[in-house]
């Protein structure tokens, strides 16, 4: 039987899991506001406080005082690497589905809470600092959460079919294979955003902090 191209199996997956995708993505984005919307619930004291650390890190920064650019790689890498392989357990053991929505919510509050809280102090120079300093690995790491996420449910749905649904048996082993595999391709793709996070945002965030500075 010959293989179909991997571009057609990409769009026949969109396809198929259409729905899922944008149930996700929606749910994600629920997460974004929220974040924002948190920081504008914070007293003026929780503001003061969070805002005086952010001095002192901008201040490090402006100095070149980051960690060492192999020891934050590692940091980025394995901490996204742990997300991903959380989302991969969850998958498989079925009852996990509405943690895997949770975390994907709560990864949208982060993302969210940063860009709203420096956008919240300091204008327009906090959304060019935050574009500089969060958005470059997230635009690899939030799709990366999304396709797994979306995967994943996908994944446990299957599971809940096959063991609720006899007629719908399918033979488990090849559907994890295929998750498992996808789970992998995913990790890989967590290098480029650790690579940027550690190699490239701080030496641009350097610049844009002494600029401000400057002003």
């Amino acid at each position: 039987m010959r293989k179909q191209p991997l571009k057609s199996v990409i769009a026949m997956h969109l396809k198929e899991h259409a729905s899922i995708y944008l149930f996700i993505i929606v749910l994600f984005l629920m997460g974004v506001i929220f974040g924002a919307i948190v920081v504008n619930s914070l007293n003026f004291n929780q503001k003061q406080d969070l805002y005086y650390y952010l001095m002192q890190f901008f201040g490090q920064v402006s100095k070149g005082q980051f960690a060492s650019a192999s020891d934050m790689f590692q940091q980025s890498y394995f901490h996204n690497l742990q997300y991903i392989g959380f989302m991969w357990v969850l998958g498989i053991s079925i009852i996990g589905l509405p943690l895997i929505l949770i975390l994907l919510f709560l990864k949208g509050i982060v993302v969210g809470f940063t860009v709203g809280f420096l956008v919240n102090q300091m204008g327009w120079q906090g959304f060019l600092l935050s574009f500089v300093s969060v958005m470059p690995q997230n635009f690899v790491v939030v799709p990366a959460f999304i396709i797994m996420g979306a995967v994943s449910v996908s994944f446990s749905l299957k599971m809940v079919r096959n063991q609720f649904m006899k007629r719908m048996h399918e033979p488990i082993f090849p559907m994890i294979i295929r998750y498992t595999l996808i789970m992998l391709a995913i990790s890989a793709s967590l290098i480029v955003s650790a690579g940027l996070e550690a190699y490239i945002s701080p030496v641009i965030m350097k610049q844009v902090v002494q600029l401000i500075n400057n002003k």
